[in-house]
């Protein structure tokens, strides 16, 4: 039996702060002691590895939710492999991803589900799990969701963007919605008003606006809000919980604070790139706001203030990234002279503990909250709870030693995302991973990558655990 001591470190979960020797077999975390204290001495003396963790915070391996990894998106493919984008999010201190696998039109969802499983098998550095995209919603796919819910896939995601690709209609959208409110699985909503942003994309073009600034203006924020409201009308009738995704808006945030104050299940989360970037690097000349373009957009910075108040006041519960990186050259590049050609998506799945760390730096959030949103309320939204997102016996050893006065500088550089820029270059953090175990196993060590292509497992999920 393998045994490793983490001792002298501050141990921060979602609900407490304790200084605490962790003590790990066999891949899982088998009990927590006082440091000092006589019972953590003795651990010591027998353990195969001890890693000093003092001065150190030791947090929970971080669950990122929203992940696209060689997604197929306007012509081309999210850069990152299921390889290199596991092996980033480790050096960011996650040790688990929840990516979308992507039911065709006309396909059945084993068909789309398959095809990620055999994309992603023995290919993740870390462990991961799987949403479902509904494409094409009919009475066939609405009763596969039952059989997948069975096996673990059990969160649904659909869209009101996207007409002709990945759009559903109101019609569409309830009848998943009831499906999932019978077998217990969670509907995701990508909540843009789709029909009319694609009338304002063609006007803009006919205008002859066609720099990548505009595609934030044609997204409008109200475009987005309507679309939130929309959707969690269409959960309340059909009685089943909503997951917001993406939310970039304050009028969004408005109405799912509304909802939850209402006492209704929905929920919201939002992703670093709205908290720390705006409308101004849409706006980057020389084509350079490319690289910014996602959607829901970036929106004008006074939007942020009200993002930060959700996380503080629980109407949003998680951050994950939407990670779906796409090279400036020969990808981004595509939309020159059109806008709307610009493959959607950022990198960033490698900086997001690093990133709300520093919202911590900054007095945005507590450090316990810090790991509410990143970890803990990740894991419960989707099912992965206690195995993952807390430290606590019985929890599986996924665990980060995190210096939270290590200086660096976010840059392509030095970032290890398969993509040739960083969304946030040049920008100044405090706190860095210095280690990371995934099921007890090194990952990083020290600043240095130790983990492999396969150590990962594909983990069935529960139902979601965050209901009110």
């Amino acid at each position: 039996m393998s045994r490793t001591v983490i001792r002298g470190g501050l141990v921060i979960t979602a609900a407490e702060e304790m200084h605490t020797d962790v003590l790990v077999e066999e891949g899982r975390i088998v009990a927590l002691a006082a440091h000092g204290s006589p019972y953590a001495e003795s651990w010591s003396r027998s353990a195969d590895r001890t890693i000093d963790a003092t001065g150190k915070y030791v947090i929970p391996g971080g669950v990122d939710a929203h992940t696209h990894m060689e997604l197929p998106f306007g012509g081309t493919f999210a850069s990152d492999t299921f390889e290199t984008g596991t092996r980033a999010a480790a050096w960011g201190g996650t040790t688990t991803i929840v990516d979308f696998a992507v039911q065709g039109r006309g396909q059945a969802l084993r068909q789309g589900l398959d095809a990620w499983y055999a994309k992603s098998d023995a290919q993740c550095a870390i462990d991961y799990a799987f949403h479902m995209i509904l494409s094409d919603v009919n009475e066939s796919t609405l009763k596969e969701m039952d059989l997948l819910v069975s096996e673990g896939v059990t969160s649904f995601k659909l869209f009101t963007a996207y007409p002709g690709v990945f759009y559903s209609d109101d019609g569409q959208i309830l009848r998943a919605m009831q499906r999932a409110a019978g077998n217990g699985g969670l509907i995701m909503m990508h909540a843009e008003n789709g029909i009319a942003i694609d009338v304002l994309v063609e006007q803009a073009l006919a205008e002859g606006r066609t720099d990548p600034r505009y595609h934030g203006e044609v997204r409008h924020v109200l475009l987005e809000a309507e679309a939130t409201h929309r959707t969690i009308q269409l959960a309340r009738v059909a009685g089943a919980p909503l997951y917001v995704v993406h939310v970039s808006a304050e009028e969004a945030v408005a109405e799912i604070a509304g909802a939850r104050r209402m006492g209704l299940n929905v929920f919201g989360e939002t992703c670093p790139q709205y908290l720390f970037l705006s409308t101004d690097n849409l706006a980057e000349p020389d084509f350079e706001g490319a690289k910014y373009v996602c959607s829901t957009p970036l929106r004008p910075r006074e939007h942020q203030a009200a993002l930060w108040r959700g996380l503080r006041t629980n109407d949003l519960q998680v951050v994950s990234t939407d990670h779906c990186p796409f090279c400036f050259q020969g990808q981004k590049e595509l939309g020159r002279g059109d806008f709307s050609k610009i493959p959607n998506g950022m990198p960033g799945v490698e900086n997001r503990m690093d990133l709300l760390h520093q919202g911590v730096v900054e007095g945005r959030i507590g450090r316990r909250r810090w790991i509410e949103i990143a970890c803990a309320a990740p894991a419960r939204m989707f099912g992965l709870y206690p195995k993952k997102g807390t430290i606590a016996p019985g929890s599986d050893a996924d665990l980060v030693i995190y210096d939270p006065t290590a200086e660096q500088t976010l840059s392509a550089e030095t970032h290890h995302m398969n993509v040739d820029y960083s969304a946030y270059e040049g920008k100044h953090l405090t706190g860095r991973v210095e280690t990371v175990l995934s099921r007890g196993e090194l990952v990083i060590d020290q600043g240095e990558f130790t983990g492999r292509a396969g150590h990962g497992q594909y983990i069935p999920r529960g139902t979601c655990q965050y209901l009110i």
